[in-house]
C-alpha cells in the first residue's frame, strides 16, 4: 500500500483514534516515554565512553567489557523483571524502573573508582531490563485488539531515544563536563517514573499470598508451555532476527569505511539511516501484524535483510548502500510482530514469567552473534560472514512458515 494513498491515511488515523480512546493514549505515551529513556540512555555509553576512559583511566579491554556488563546485565534482568511484573504487576515496575535508573546514572557520574563504575552500569542494565519485559506485559490488557500498533508505537520510541538521545548527551560533553552528558537525563527518568505511576493502572493491588515463587510444579507447567510449536516458532524467529540485529549492528559502520572506502561520516550517516527508519518500520510492522496476522508479516520483514546480505557484497556505489541500507533496516519490524505474538499466545499467570524466560535466552544466545561475526571479519571472511546472515533470515523465513496462524 502506498504510504501517500488516502486509504494508507484512512488506516493509520483509524490506529491512532483506536490507540488514544478510553483514554488509554496517556499510557501508552508515558510507557514509550520510559522507553525513549531507557534505550536511549544505553546508547549513550558508546557515545561517552572517550570521557569514561579518562575519567577511569581505561584501556580499550577494560572499556569493551564495560559494555558488555552494560548489556550482559541487560539480559539477565529479563527474568527477573517479568517474575515481578506477574507477581507485583507492572505499574510498580514501570515506575520502579525509572528512579532505579535515576539513581544508578547518579552513581555513574559520582563514581569515585572503577568498580563502583562497573557496578553501577550493570545495576543500570538490570534496571532497564525490568523496564523491558513490564513495557511488553502490559500492553495486551490495555490494547487486546490493537496489540502489534501498541507494541510497534512504542517500540518505536527505542529508535527515537537511540537516535536523538546520544548525540544531545555528546554535544553536551564536548560543551563542558562530561558527567553533565549523562546527568541532564536524571530528571527526566523521574519525571517520567512518577507520571507512570500516575497513569498506569494498578493490575495487581498487592503481591499474591498463595504465590509461592518458582515452585518446581511452576517450572513443570512453564516448561510445558515453552515447549509448544506456538512458542518454539516465534520464539525461534525472534531468536535469528535479533542475531542478525546484533552482528549487523556491531560492524556494519566498520565495513562501510574499511571495505567500501567510506568515510567515517558517510559511514555514520547510513548507520544512522537504518536506525530512523526503524521510526516508521515498528508501527508499521505492528499494525501490519495486526491486519494481515504473523507469517505474511514476517515473510515480508524477513525477505528485506536476505535481498540486503546477499546484494551487499556486490555493491559499491553510495546509492546502492543506501538502498542496502534502506532493505537491511525491515528486520528492525521483527520483534514488533514476533513478541505480540508471544505475548498474546501466553497463558496470562505466565506470561510475564515466561516472556522473560523467552527474552533473557534470546539475548543471552544472540550475544555471541557479534563474536562469531568478527572472528569470521578478522580472518577475512568479511563479506561471508554477511551472507551467512542472508542465510540466517532465510532461517526466519522457514521458522515463520510454520508458526500456526490464529
Amino acid at each position: 500500500m502506498n504510504p501517500r494513498s488516502p486509504e494508507f491515511l484512512s488506516v493509520l488515523r483509524t490506529q491512532l483514534r483506536g490507540l488514544r480512546s478510553d483514554g488509554r493514549g496517556k499510557i501508552l505515551l508515558a510507557i514509550a516515554g520510559g522507553w525513549f529513556l531507557s534505550m536511549g540512555v544505553r546508547m549513550i555509553y558508546p557515545v561517552l565512553l572517550p570521557y569514561l576512559r579518562e575519567a577511569y583511566d581505561l584501556g580499550l579491554t577494560a572499556s569493551g567489557l564495560l559494555l558488555t556488563v552494560l548489556f550482559l546485565a541487560y539480559a539477565l534482568g529479563q527474568l527477573p523483571g517479568g517474575m515481578l511484573a506477574d507477581r507485583f504487576g507492572e505499574r510498580l515496575i514501570l515506575a520502579g524502573s525509572m528512579v532505579a535508573s535515576a539513581v544508578t546514572i547518579a552513581l555513574v557520574i559520582t563514581a569515585g573508582s572503577t568498580v563502583v563504575l562497573f557496578v553501577a552500569t550493570a545495576m543500570f542494565g538490570f534496571g532497564t531490563a525490568l523496564y523491558a519485559v513490564a513495557r511488553y506485559t502490559i500492553l495486551p490488557g490495555l490494547y487486546p485488539e490493537q496489540l502489534g500498533a501498541a507494541n510497534g508505537l512504542t517500540a518505536a520510541s527505542q529508535d527515537g531515544g537511540q537516535s536523538v538521545l546520544p548525540p544531545i548527551a555528546g554535544a553536551i560533553a564536548a560543551a563542558g563536563l562530561w558527567q553533565l552528558g549523562f546527568g541532564f537525563v536524571i530528571p527526566l527518568f523521574l519525571l517520567v517514573g512518577v507520571v507512570l505511576w500516575w497513569v498506569t493502572p494498578a493490575t495487581k493491588d498487592e503481591p499474591d499470598e498463595d504465590d509461592d515463587g518458582f515452585s518446581l510444579q511452576g517450572v513443570r507447567e512453564l516448561l510445558a508451555v515453552l515447549r509448544q510449536r506456538s512458542i518454539v516458532f516465534p520464539a525461534g524467529v525472534f531468536l535469528f532476527g535479533l542475531s542478525i540485529w546484533q552482528a549487523f549492528t556491531s560492524f556494519y559502520p566498520t565495513y562501510l569505511i574499511e571495505v567500501k572506502g567510506l568515510s567515517t561520516t558517510v559511514a555514520s550517516v547510513l548507520f544512522g539511516l537504518f536506525f530512523a527508519l526503524g521510526i516508521l518500520i515498528k508501527p508499521l510492522s505492528g499494525g501490519a501484524f495486526d491486519r494481515v496476522g504473523v507469517r505474511r508479516s514476517l515473510v515480508v520483514i524477513a525477505t528485506g535483510p536476505i535481498l540486503a546480505f546477499v546484494a551487499l557484497p556486490f555493491v559499491d556505489s553510495l546509492a546502492g548502500l543506501v538502498v542496502v541500507t534502506i532493505l537491511a533496516s525491515t528486520v528492525l519490524g521483527q520483534a514488533t510482530v514476533t513478541e505480540p505474538f508471544l505475548l498474546r499466545t501466553l497463558p496470562d499467570e505466565v506470561r510475564g514469567t515466561g516472556f522473560g524466560v523467552l527474552r533473557t535466552v534470546s539475548f543471552l544466545i544472540a550475544s555471541l552473534s557479534p563474536v562469531a561475526f568478527g572472528a569470521a571479519a578478522d580472518f577475512d571472511f568479511f563479506d561471508e560472514a554477511f551472507l551467512f546472515l542472508a542465510v540466517l533470515g532465510g532461517g526466519m523465513i522457514l521458522l515463520t512458515v510454520s508458526i500456526p496462524e490464529d
